[in-house]
């Protein structure tokens, strides 16, 4: 999953942008809220790295931006909080001194903004890490990587398996507010202005299934969950899309106000030992995680410099 624009779609000088998904959470709002950062991945020598890790050891409590984007993170038919992003927050916060987390519900393409303007501390919903995103806000190291997956009528009527085949097929097409998969199909050719935006996945499976589009575009998770319980509808083959002309992976991580290195720093040092134990797997597997979407990734590759 991914995985937002802000809600609009930033085109110009494209070069590797993607919500899980979504290309830049926020963009409209940069400017207002005066949130954008000039170098990308700050180190924590840079600055003096921030005071928050400190205060929510103070304080024991941990407030996460989630999206309500299954299996990313959201609220479960109980109440509860989880998702891979939660859940993975439960164990490093709690490694890092901080037993509860909070979640603060909000729509994915107000993600960076409220984490700028301090509604909640840390972005925990699987962003993908690209470099309009990094001159926003930092990111950990990813956690996950992912490709992209099309959800089509069952036995794909119309052999779509990638964004070439959308465009040369004149496919009605379909993908989530602000996705990473509209810059995509924007690449390959497809008219921008032709893309039918849904909320979510399970928008996109019920536009599939009731024959207003042909194709819905999302992560090849996302997909390939959501299909499971359809009898109209399926999931292709996942795939990567193209960026300049070569294959492309995403990568998924939290994200952090630039000024707090300090955290993020001691975030990505309890990231690598949940990786090098295998802990890391064991907590995005029951969300549907296989190990193919483990990775090494690093935001520094990710942001492009």
């Amino acid at each position: 999953m991914a995985p937002p624009l802000g809600n609009g779609v930033h085109t110009t000088g494209y070069r590797h942008r993607h919500s899980r998904r979504a290309v830049l959470a926020g963009v409209a709002a940069l400017g207002a809220l005066g949130a954008a950062g000039c170098s990308r991945v700050p180190t924590a020598s840079a600055t003096n790295g921030g005071d928050l890790l400190d205060r929510l050891r103070a304080q024991g409590v941990v407030r996460l931006g989630i999206a309500g984007e299954i299996p990313f993170g959201y609220i479960d038919k109980d109440g509860r909080l989880t998702g891979e992003a939660p859940e993975l927050a439960k164990a490093v916060f709690k490694r890092l001194g901080v037993d509860t987390v909070q979640p603060v519900p909000t729509e994915f393409g107000s993600l960076i903004p409220g984490l700028n303007s301090q509604q909640f501390d840390v972005v925990a919903a699987g962003m993908y890490v690209n470099p309009d995103r990094c001159a926003q806000v930092i990111f950990a190291d990813p956690d996950y990587q992912m490709l992209d997956s099309f959800i089509v009528r069952k036995g794909n009527p119309k052999g779509l398996h990638d964004y070439e085949d959308v465009v040369a097929k004149k496919a009605r097409f379909a993908t989530g507010t602000g996705y990473a998969e509209i810059q995509y199909a924007v690449e390959a050719g497809y008219e921008e202005s032709d893309i039918l935006i849904v909320p979510d996945q399970v928008a996109g499976l019920n536009a599939v299934e009731a024959g207003r589009v042909d194709v819905f575009a999302g992560t090849a998770l996302t997909a390939r969950e959501v299909v499971k319980k359809s009898a109209k509808a399926e999931a292709t083959a996942a795939f990567a899309p193209l960026v300049d002309g070569r294959p492309h992976v995403d990568g998924g991580a939290f994200a952090f106000r630039p000024t707090e290195t300090r955290l993020r720093d001691a975030f990505n040092t309890e990231l690598r030992k949940l990786k090098k134990s295998g802990e890391l797997f064991r907590i995005l597997r029951p969300f549907g995680f296989t190990k193919a979407e483990m990775t090494d990734l690093t935001a520094k590759e990710l942001c492009g410099g």
